[in-house]
């Protein structure tokens, strides 16, 4: 498998630190409020690696961290006139909400910051003796220039960042370009016990403490968009590798932007939607599809055409899939003819091209063309007659790939029994030639939200939209 690395800027073949293991660390949520369209494609992205990773049969530990104290977090809690406490607790919950609608699973392992204030300080104690990070009234800070390869992962120098580094009036820096490693309390805010006074973690510091804390010192994949590049993962790099002296990580992977209707996402521009906002209109599935529909490092544009595309596309393969469950209730317990073996020789062959394309950097555009030139061939199979064999093969090939992209979720229409008499009924009356009762229950059917459809094989029936 290759993997775009953003460290080196280029594809590399995915070697596991650890043989049939694989350690992956994406950064979660700061749950302060519902999470937004934008987050919710690096969340679906590394969902589907993971789940691949799976396919592949690697034992995966999956890290999704909650950020669950930081300044966001204060001010919401100032503005409901409650704790930050629950604020995290409200949001964390619905963050599990919508993550399950687009069909996101939850991680191995969801830590969050304010749990692991111990491994923070231990972490920030470890750079203070080794010179990289210093105390000012209070607050700890990184400093940037003992770790000389700062800005390896952004791609550059020290001075040309320094250039654009800015001080706040309160903060007591040795250089511009140095950051918070831990914050002094200020009146009103949440506070731990530390040997530099009560205070709070800087954001950089927590994901360092919890990756670390799960996958070890050394792990092998850390995933986040585009926009955490730098200065957020930069820093990771810097604290994590200045305190172990080691590698950080081996494979750095960075989805690109999502923008609506070809502008960038912002509150100002009125063009800003939660998950939840866009759960009133569109199925999230949809959402789903479209998010893979375009490699994850391209840039990718939100609009109504867009998931009204992604959504027909899914339906086609809901299709699909009904079909086979319709073909195997009518098939045969034969040997596959030969046409039927040529069916089968397909379905290998479309298998081959999803894993040639997830294995290509998670190339899930080049996949799902592999999957619907797998629909193709399952609408050509005979409908009179079929081997049950043939059918089982290509519900096995469409739902193990499905499953990888995390679609397909929804179960199959499961007919009351009240519809099931009806059907039953219909297709008696067709028997019989009484194409008048015929008509009359077929019109039941669909007044209680089924579509009947006469084959050559038989009844046909699904839900109606």
């Amino acid at each position: 498998m290759q993997i775009y690395n953003s460290m080196t800027r280029k594809k590399e073949e995915f070697k596991p630190i650890h043989e049939g293991k694989v350690g992956i660390y994406a950064c979660g949520p700061t749950v302060y409020n519902y999470f937004h369209i934008g987050n919710a494609r690096p969340f679906i992205i590394f969902d589907v690696l993971r789940r691949y990773f799976e396919y592949k049969g690697y034992e995966v530990t999956f890290v999704q961290n909650f950020t669950d104290i930081d300044d966001k977090m204060i001010r919401q809690a100032e503005k409901e006139h409650t704790t930050v406490q629950a604020i995290a607790e409200r949001f964390i919950a619905e963050y599990f909400v919508d993550a399950k609608a687009l069909g996101i699973r939850p991680a191995t392992v969801h830590p969050r910051a304010t749990e692991h204030m111990p491994q923070i300080i231990a972490l920030i104690q470890k750079l203070v003796e080794k010179g990289l990070a210093y105390e000012s009234n209070g607050d700890v800070y990184f400093r940037v220039r003992a770790f000389p390869s700062y800005g390896c992962l952004c791609g550059q120098n020290i001075e040309d960042l320094a250039s654009g580094a800015r001080v706040s009036v309160d903060e007591q820096k040795e250089d511009p370009l140095d950051f918070a490693l831990w914050k002094a309390k200020k009146p009103g805010e949440p506070a731990w016990e530390s040997p530099w006074g009560m205070g709070r973690p800087g954001w950089h510091i927590e994901c360092s403490a919890m990756s670390t804390t799960y996958l070890g010192e050394t792990f092998d994949i850390h995933g986040g968009g585009k926009d955490l590049l730098f200065p957020h993962h930069e820093n990771e790099i810097a604290q994590t590798s200045g305190a172990t002296g080691k590698p950080y990580v081996h494979y750095w992977m960075h989805n690109g932007f999502l923008n609506i209707d070809n502008e960038k996402m912002s509150k100002s521009k009125g063009n800003f939607f939660t998950v939840r906002d866009i759960a009133k209109e569109y199925d999230l599935e949809a959402v789903r599809m479209f998010t893979l529909s375009a490699h994850y490092r391209s840039p990718l544009n939100f609009s109504r055409e867009q998931i009204a595309q992604a959504q027909s596309s899914l339906e086609r393969l809901y299709i699909a899939r009904n079909q086979l469950t319709f073909l195997l209730n009518a098939a045969k317990d034969r040997q596959p003819n030969e046409g039927e073996q040529a069916f089968m020789k397909e379905c290998d062959e479309a298998q081959t091209r999803f894993i040639a394309a997830m294995d290509d950097d998670l190339n899930t555009a080049d996949a799902l063309g592999a999957i619907f030139e797998l629909v193709r061939e399952i609408h050509k199979l005979d409908a009179t007659d079929v081997s049950k064999e043939a059918v089982l093969y290509g519900q096995q090939k469409l739902l193990g790939m499905t499953d990888v992209l995390g679609l397909l979720m929804k179960k199959e229409d499961d007919l009351s029994p009240e519809v099931k008499e009806l059907v039953e009924r219909r297709a008696q009356a067709r028997k019989d030639k009484n194409w008048k009762l015929s008509d009359e229950l077929r019109d039941q059917i669909k007044a209680m939200g089924y579509i009947l459809e006469d084959t050559a094989a038989g009844q046909k029936v699904r839900k109606d939209g």
